[in-house]
């Protein structure tokens, strides 16, 4: 009989603000995620963030403890691991201590992600192998953030991640005992207010039923909806916030779990006035969330002849906001994703680097909506400080070195900017910039005089093949400048061949 080999064990954990939770899956021969291992443990990681600013030493030994019993089951499963943390971790000024602890203690690498990562990732759980077309709201409430985004198929098409959570709500308005007719009324003016600053009203075109996708929504939806249903009218949450503030905490504490009972009215609070908000009809309930995006997440990075142009999209979509050169940065990326790929042999990067070098050539020049003068280093700070989703914090601090060298000083290993990196970063950043430098030359003129560049591999030098549409004199002298770099990386001559 055919032996079956077994696909690679992969692992998600979020360390949340209620919650941290482990899930171990294995992928079936349809593609589909099986799960293997579930647990959670609620020890509160973002207890006393909101309000102090910083996670308690106690805390962190308990979420310690449980990472490393985390990373145990993951060594054991010789899994692949994505593990994130949210909101609460945003939050607290000692996260890098807390991170580094992480790492030391229990090997594992703690993401810190942003608000429209998280957001993306939600969309990806929830939506896994949803028809193309499908448009979709999803609503995610955590206990310190709420993630909204608009789908198509499983590809966002909007994100936001608002600083509204359960834990959060219920810390400021004091909103764990008994909740008074005025405490009710100024959550609901608060999440209205925060709601009216990030998210446009009556967007065009939305679904008219949300899915929401977090426990808290699917406690709150299970106590509002009718019997035997998944799914609340907007009328019903009304009600149901209303009637959960006038419960005292003794009888909410009967219907809910304890610790969820203490945070149930600012959930369903923040849930009435996000569906009020977007004008939906209705809230239907799921049981998917950011560990399943984490699990397909991994499942699709692990897949490099996957076509994936979310990052790039995000990339425009920072672009655009800092009213950059769109025609030039989509001619700089094209260019340098050309040479890439046919320069494979000779530049020997994995093909998951590929994504690295189109952000940062769809960004390079980003940097000019603070100054031109240094603006390859105001590029690296933007990227830097970015909110990019597709991006984990390591691979945005990558994109951003990549970007910082399209001009002005090379990327040499003993230059300055490249301090930090560990030796196969800087060759990663170092390769890259080079092409991107090349690419960058070849429409130095922001007109788009090349069209239908070849990149050959040769014995001795790389030729560049291509057509102009108009003179291209000003380009021909800035490859020109690159050509001792790219021969100090490379270890090969730079020629070029023009036909019109």
């Amino acid at each position: 009989m055919p032996t079956t080999t077994l696909q690679p064990v992969l692992a998600a954990i979020d360390v949340g603000t209620n919650a941290v939770r482990l899930e171990l899956a294995r992928t079936d021969p349809d593609g589909s995620l099986e799960t293997l291992h579930q647990e959670r443990d609620p020890i509160r990681p973002g207890e006393g963030v909101f309000a102090s600013g910083v996670m308690p030493k106690e805390t962190a030994d308990r979420l310690l403890s449980t990472l490393r019993r985390y990373a145990a089951l993951c060594r054991r499963h010789k899994a692949r691991v994505r593990a994130v943390a949210t909101s609460a971790m945003r939050d607290a000024r000692n996260r890098e201590e807390i991170v580094q602890r992480v790492r030391d203690e229990a090997g594992l690498n703690l993401e810190v992600v942003s608000g429209k990562e998280e957001a993306r990732l939600i969309c990806l759980g929830v939506l896994h192998r949803k028809p193309p077309h499908t448009r979709s709201l999803l609503v995610d409430i955590g206990g310190g953030s709420t993630e909204v985004a608009i789908a198509t198929g499983e590809r966002p098409d909007e994100l936001w991640s608002l600083p509204l959570g359960s834990v959060r709500l219920t810390e400021m308005f004091d909103a764990g005992g008994k909740v008074t007719p005025k405490q009710l009324r100024l959550m609901r003016s608060y999440v209205e207010e925060q709601m009216r600053k990030a998210i446009p009203e009556r967007l065009a075109n939305l679904p008219r039923v949300a899915l929401g996708s977090s426990g808290t929504i699917n406690a709150v939806v299970g106590y509002a909806a009718s019997e035997g249903t998944a799914h609340v009218s907007l009328r019903q949450l009304t009600g149901a916030v209303e009637t959960l503030a006038e419960l005292t905490p003794e009888r909410r504490r009967k219907r809910f779990d304890p610790r969820r009972a203490d945070i149930i009215v600012a959930g369903a609070t923040i849930l009435e006035r996000v569906a009020r908000h977007l004008g939906v009809e209705s809230v239907t309930a799921v049981n998917r969330g950011l560990r399943d995006g984490l699990l397909v997440d991994l499942l699709y990075r692990q897949d490099e002849t996957r076509e994936d142009h979310t990052l790039a999209d995000a990339a425009l979509a920072m672009g655009r906001r800092l009213f950059f050169d769109e025609k030039h940065a989509r001619q700089v990326a094209s260019l340098a994703l050309t040479l890439f790929d046919e320069l494979a042999a000779l530049h020997n990067l994995p093909l998951s680097c590929r994504p690295y070098l189109e952000a940062a050539a769809l960004l390079h020049d980003v940097g000019n909506a603070v100054s031109y003068e240094r603006h390859h280093k105001h590029t690296y700070y933007l990227i830097h400080n970015g909110d990019i989703p597709g991006l984990a914090d390591r691979e945005r601090e990558l994109v951003a070195r990549v970007a910082r060298y399209h001009r002005r000083s090379p990327p040499e290993l003993n230059h300055s900017g490249m301090e930090g990196l560990s030796a196969p970063e800087a060759r990663l950043v170092r390769k890259l910039a080079t092409l991107l430098r090349v690419a960058d030359s070849l429409d130095r003129s922001h007109h788009q005089p090349v069209k239908e560049l070849r990149a050959v591999n040769g014995r001795d030098a790389v030729s560049l093949h291509f057509k102009a549409r108009q003179p291209v004199d000003l380009e021909l002298w800035n490859v020109e400048r690159e050509t001792a770099l790219f021969r100090r990386v490379f270890n090969k001559r730079l020629t070029v061949h023009i036909s019109r």
